[in-house]
């Protein structure tokens, strides 16, 4: 494990425990959630925040004007944290962690749904549904259409990967045909 994967979770932890005592689980979530997608988009604002020759206030006052209307005190005072410190590189590594020990401690799980086409409301009920007794939780699906799947649906919860597609089977077939 990673020297930045460590301090990810060690921050999403602390950030998790202080969120559940406000009950503000969801709603810091989707706070990071929004943070770590901007950085994913624009690759200048991750390039701006990890360059060593801009100052630590500059960079908390770039996030405070993009961003301070939109996040809590709570989220605020972690990025600023976070940068303060020089772990800005860690900033959406934050939120995977985050919302995997948010995930444990309220019995859900997200799960990355792929097929061939655009699911409709009761196939991905439907999936949901099968997933969340596989695994005992709730499931929160995320869809993502693969045309190269050819057909069936792929299924990313976690580290796991279920794989009910089409082209993966055909793959399996041909490797046991080897």
């Amino acid at each position: 494990m990673s020297r930045d994967t460590v301090v990810a979770k060690r921050y999403a932890k602390a950030l998790f425990e202080l969120a559940q005592e406000q009950s503000v689980v969801h709603e810091v979530e989707e706070q990071l959630k929004l943070i770590a997608s901007a950085l994913n988009q624009d690759p200048e604002i991750e390039k701006f925040l990890l360059f060593p020759g801009i100052g630590a206030e500059k960079k908390i006052e770039a996030i405070k004007g993009a961003l301070g209307d939109r996040l809590s005190a709570l989220v605020l005072h972690t990025v600023e944290l976070l940068i303060v410190r020089g772990h800005q590189d860690v900033i959406a590594d934050v939120y995977e962690a985050f919302t995997k020990i948010a995930g444990e401690a309220l019995g859900q799980a997200h799960a990355s749904v792929y097929s061939a086409k655009q699911l409709t409301a009761n196939e991905l009920a439907e999936v949901t549904s099968q997933f969340e007794q596989i695994t005992g939780k709730k499931i929160i699906p995320q869809t993502f259409v693969e045309p190269s799947l050819l057909g069936g649906v792929q299924v990313r919860i976690g580290d796991r990967l279920y794989d009910g597609s089409l082209s993966g089977k055909l793959e399996r077939l041909q490797k046991a045909l080897k």
